[in-house]
């Protein structure tokens, strides 16, 4: 088979000069390499962090928070009928109606939701005194909105029903106050009647925020704490997408008219600085491909220099000025197309290394492996960017080659 010319040229180009090519090879793996290395380090984090604080949170948390005024019966049914000039009233906090609420909501719910109390109070062990929140949860309910089950490293969920006012709380707030399963600590309430508290476990959510701060208990604990019996002012939602949080919680808060807070509002900030890290990583992998693109732009240029000759042979045989950048272009996407596969190679080596390097997390206060996150859409990515930049690169000293007038480069020869 007849091979066209300008592959032939641009094929005895590459060849004769082994050791240019060669480093052009190494510049474009080197920046497909760490460029993958690095998206999968960043996106792997990210979905590390955001996976730990889906398991540690609910999606959505309603609260005792009145958005706007509950319709009446008459409003419901007749829609031209209004209301004004209400007299203030002091409001009991809670959620008015609980039960009509989780029962309208589950009929249309993708996904759990369970009640509880939610109080403030001071926890004693010892001289060791901390804030916390107190969340009253049914024990049944909670291991369909949460993995609070599994989180426990010692004792068990549903110690919580046998003990005397029994709760469950953080493995850092346990540390700091030395406590363990069996003993006691008293709980104080911002008002009421101080109570002694058995611990029927302890659990860890990969938080230290909700280790430190969050105690658990059976839901007439933390009523009794609140010193109203009936007390429901709070409400969590598992949903079977998480990503859905914003969208459910909209609706949510529009037929029922208490506040609803998706997990990405709630960790706003910390979601925040996700946007300033990949703004980071696109500088840092801009850069690599940057290096590539000169990498190939320096060996063309040094390529078109040595074959001025050549250039003017072919010129002067009648060879049309884009034959001549076709060649370049061509040489440059050989360079391309070896290098690619060969960055493709180093990256995901340089994945499988980094998983063995441990770090403290210190939101977690616990030592973890980077993790890495493998898509396939990262290399396709890279490659097709890579090839463009290279190709880019070799455009300019082509244009520039061609666009030479043979007379002027034999005479400059002579």
């Amino acid at each position: 088979m007849r091979v066209p010319p300008v592959l032939f040229i641009a094929w005895a180009h590459v060849t004769n000069r082994v050791r240019q090519t060669f480093i052009g090879v190494i510049g474009v793996a080197t920046g497909v390499g760490f460029t993958i290395m690095i998206s999968g380090v960043m996106e792997g984090s990210q979905r590390q962090f955001v996976g730990t604080l889906v398991d540690a949170m609910p999606h959505i948390t309603i609260t005792d928070e009145r958005l706007s005024v509950a319709l009446q019966p008459a409003e419901q049914i007749y829609g031209a009928a209004q209301r004004s000039n209400f007299a203030a009233t002091e409001r009991r906090p809670g959620i008015s109606n609980s039960n009509l609420v989780l029962g309208s909501l589950r009929d249309w719910l993708p996904g759990a939701i369970t009640p509880s109390v939610k109080v403030t109070a001071m926890v004693y062990s010892g001289n060791a005194r901390f804030g916390v929140t107190i969340t009253g949860i049914d024990p049944r309910q909670e291991e369909t909105v949460s993995k609070l089950a599994k989180q426990i490293v010692a004792g068990e969920l549903y110690g919580l029903s046998r003990g005397s006012n029994a709760v469950l709380i953080g493995q850092a707030l346990a540390t700091k106050i030395g406590a363990r399963v069996g003993g006691t600590v008293t709980i104080t309430p911002g008002t009421g009647t101080p109570i002694s508290a058995s611990v029927a476990g302890i659990y860890r959510s990969g938080v230290r925020e909700v280790d430190e701060r969050r105690i658990y208990s059976l839901m007439r604990t933390a009523q009794m704490l609140a010193g109203q019996p009936d007390l429901v002012n709070e409400m969590r939602i598992q949903l079977n997408d998480a990503f859905a949080a914003p969208e459910v919680a909209s609706r949510v808060q529009g037929q029922i008219g208490y506040k609803a807070i998706p997990w990405q509002e709630a960790n706003a900030d910390l979601l925040s600085s996700f946007k300033v890290q990949e703004k980071i990583t696109n500088v840092i992998m801009a850069a690599m491909m940057l290096a590539s693109t000169f990498a190939i732009y320096s060996i063309i240029s040094t390529i078109t220099n040595e074959k001025r000759n050549d250039i003017a042979i072919m010129k002067s045989l009648g060879m049309k000025e884009y034959f001549v950048q076709t060649i370049f272009i061509i040489e440059a996407a050989m360079i391309a197309i070896v290098g690619i596969p060969v960055g493709w190679l180093l990256g995901y080596l340089l994945c499988i290394g980094m998983t063995h390097i441990k770090y403290s997390n210190p939101i977690t206060e616990g030592t973890l492996a980077i993790a890495i996150y493998y898509s396939p859409i990262h290399y396709i990515v890279v490659a097709l960017i890579t090839l463009a930049c290279c190709l880019l690169s070799a455009f300019l000293p082509a244009r520039k080659a061609s666009r030479v007038h043979p007379v002027d480069i034999i005479r400059g020869a002579a």
